[in-house]
This record gives structure tokens, C-alpha cells and sequence, in this order.
């Protein structure tokens, strides 16, 4: 889905991932819901859990449905997979089917024979900088975020509720920060800038340590919401753009190439989150 909206517009992809994140404040605001309905009740946790999933499930088929069905289909998806066909991509072929167009001649391999692009290697080569911008926060954010937050933040007076509220916390946070980048005054753009910024917030583990450890649950609450805002922010600011400046296909294997470092990024961070228990009895 990535690699499809960066061969179209930054625009796109902002909403795409504002949208992830959306998702992530309802499934707060949801959780929120069935804990405060069924608290109390006999099974409440399993009778939480079953509605909590039953809905989410819902909600994920149905995306699935638009995206095969409805998307391929709206005219301004078929315009950026023409116009990029008619530079050279293969892989929108199957796309363009899906929503009834042929595959558009292009007149550049006509006259060439053949059409050059950047192959993954060398894209990776000049974009290494934003694949490991994507690493880095997706890293530090699950190393965090949710394990640490949901263990290591002590008693506070919201009780049960508590871990509730940073993981809600989280999740607007990250909303907002998504969204920044509309403001063209907070669009962080300098390739530097990302680096730095994703550098810099590693500097949040020592301080959610010794916030956990000695602070009270308004600044945790404070931490868990600038790392919200900070992930968002970065994710957005990366994905939009890379992509700048290429032809079609290259947009479309930089955001897949971008996506995978996201997701080694997370597999990396969780695995790292249980490097919090170091010294509690592991």
C-alpha cells in the first residue's frame, strides 16, 4: 500500500498513515469501552476481548474489500498507475487491470528499447539515510512502546486505568504528529534534520527509565505523549519525502524498500523491549 500511494502524491501517503494512526486512537478509545462496560461483570475481560475483536475484525475486512475492490477503481488511483506504466513500471499492470485499463504503451521504450531506471540497489544506496531514519524510530518506539508502558510504570492513582491512558496517550499523540507536517512551518524536510531527530530520541529511554522509577504518572504521561508525537512526526516527514524527485517505479520500490526498514525497526524494537527486564530476575 505504501509503495502504491508514493508513486502518487506525498498527500496520499500522509493521509494513509494519519489514518493508521486513527485507527490506533479509536482501538484506545474502544479498549476504553469495553473496560469501563464490562469491568464488573462476570468474564468481563473475555467478554471485552471477544466484542474488541469481533469489531476490529470487522473494520479490517472491510478495508481489505474497499482496497481490492473500490480503490483500483477511483479515477485519480487509475491516473498516477497510467502515468506510471507509461514509465516503465511493471508492476502496475496487474493494478491497472484490476481497474479496467489496458496497459498504456510507453513511448520511452519505444524509442530506447529500453527504460532506465534505478534499480532497488542503488535506491537504497542514495536513500540509506531515510531507510535508516525509518529504523531507528520504529526501534526506539516498540522498545517502549507497549511492553515498557504496560509493565515497568508502577502504581499511580488511576490504578488499572493507568496503562490505559499512556497507550491512549500514545496513540493521539501519534495522530497529531501525523498530521503536523500539513503545517508547512513544522514540515521537518533537511535529510540531516530526520537523522538528527531520530538520533536524538534515544535520549527518551534513560527518561522514561528514571521517569518510571521516580517521577509521578504526570510526567510519564508527558514522555509517552512526545514519543507519540516524535514517531508520527518522523514517520510522516520520512515517507513523504523520500519519493520526491523519482520517476513512478523508483517512488514505488522506495516506499516498499522504506517499509521493510519500518518493519525490521519494529521487529528489532520489541525484541529489544525485553531488555527492560534485565535485572528483575531474567
Amino acid at each position: 500500500m505504501t509503495g502504491d500511494l508514493s508513486l502518487m502524491c506525498p498527500e496520499f501517503v500522509q493521509s494513509f498513515f494519519g489514518g493508521v494512526a486513527a485507527s490506533g486512537a479509536i482501538t484506545a478509545a474502544l479498549r476504553f469501552f469495553t473496560k469501563a462496560v464490562f469491568e464488573n461483570s462476570r468474564d468481563g475481560l473475555r467478554k471485552g476481548a471477544m466484542l474488541f475483536s469481533s469489531i476490529s475484525c470487522f473494520f479490517e475486512l472491510l478495508c481489505v474489500l474497499l482496497y481490492a475492490l473500490v480503490f483500483p477503481k477511483l479515477p485519480i488511483v487509475k491516473f498516477y498507475r497510467s502515468k506510471a506504466a507509461s514509465e516503465g513500471s511493471q508492476t502496475v499492470t496487474a493494478d491497472l487491470a484490476a481497474g479496467g485499463i489496458k496497459s498504456l504503451p510507453n513511448p520511452l521504450a519505444e524509442e530506447d528499447g529500453v527504460v532506465e531506471r534505478l534499480n532497488n540497489k542503488q535506491l537504497l544506496h542514495e536513500n540509506m539515510d531515510y531507510a535508516l531514519d525509518m529504523f531507528l524510530v520504529y526501534v526506539l518506539t516498540l522498545s517502549i512502546f507497549p511492553g515498557f508502558l504496560a509493565e515497568d510504570t508502577g502504581s499511580h492513582s488511576l490504578g488499572s486505568w493507568y496503562v490505559l491512558v499512556l497507550i491512549a496517550s500514545f496513540n493521539v499523540s501519534d495522530l497529531i504528529g501525523r498530521y503536523l507536517p500539513l503545517v508547512e512551518q513544522m514540515k521537518l524536510t533537511s535529510r540531516t534534520g530526520l537523522l538528527t531527530a531520530a538520533i536524538s530520541r534515544f535520549l527518551l529511554v534513560p527518561a522514561f527509565y528514571f521517569t518510571a522509577k521516580y517521577g509521578d504518572q504526570g510526567w510519564m504521561i508527558m514522555l509517552t505523549s512526545l514519543l507519540g508525537l516524535s514517531n508520527g512526526h518522523l514517520t510522516v516527514s520520512v515517507l513523504t519525502e523520500a519519493p520526491k524527485g523519482y520517476k513512478g517505479p523508483e517512488q514505488n520500490a522506495l516506499g516498499n524498500l522504506l517499509v521493510l526498514f519500518l518493519l525490521a525497526g519494529i521487529f528489532v524494537g520489541a525484541v529489544s523491549d525485553w531488555l527492560w527486564l534485565i535485572g528483575k530476575g531474567w
